[in-house]
């Protein structure tokens, strides 16, 4: 699954309008147009003109959509005021994904297992904490795209019933 794809499901499973995808993207600190969001959210095929998500703009989309949906928070003494990027390589775009969700729609593991369940994936409260966990951590799990993939659709049937 490429950051494309991605934005597609996730648009497609929260029902967010092109409007609030510019002010996500905004708030992630990414100037872009409805037009630019439009290409954005085309299916990779051969065509040229569409854009591709980089990690970059992933990743501040996702920053973007935790202070949309909490609200912006202020930074503690002695930390940045933006966050550091956290997608480094195509491997971990799966866990950062799903990590930065259960920020942003207040999610327990419980509800995350309940989200998979709906798209018919059973895993264990274990499984899913390494998957969460922060990379080089000695329990980490790499997220595959089926667990992310069926997230997303899961987070369809939640939120779009």
């Amino acid at each position: 699954m490429n950051n494309n794809d991605i934005l597609i499901r996730l648009r497609y499973a929260l029902d967010i309008k092109n409007a609030a995808m510019v002010e996500i993207f905004k708030l992630g600190g990414i100037e872009v147009s409805i037009e630019e969001v439009k290409n954005l959210l085309t299916k990779l095929e051969d065509d040229e003109a569409v854009s591709r998500c980089s990690n970059h703009m992933l990743d501040s989309f996702l920053n973007g959509f935790i202070i949309y949906k909490r609200g912006k928070q202020e930074p503690k003494p002695g930390q940045s005021e933006k966050p550091a990027l956290a997608i480094k390589n195509n491997e971990n775009v799966n866990n950062i994904l799903l990590k930065k969700l259960k920020i942003a729609l207040a999610l327990t593991s419980e509800d995350m297992l309940d989200i998979l369940e709906e798209a018919r994936v059973s895993i264990t409260k274990g499984e899913l904490g390494a998957v969460l966990r922060k990379e080089g951590h000695k329990n980490y799990k790499e997220c595959g795209d089926r667990y992310a993939r069926n997230f997303l659709k899961g987070l369809a049937y939640k939120y779009r019933e």
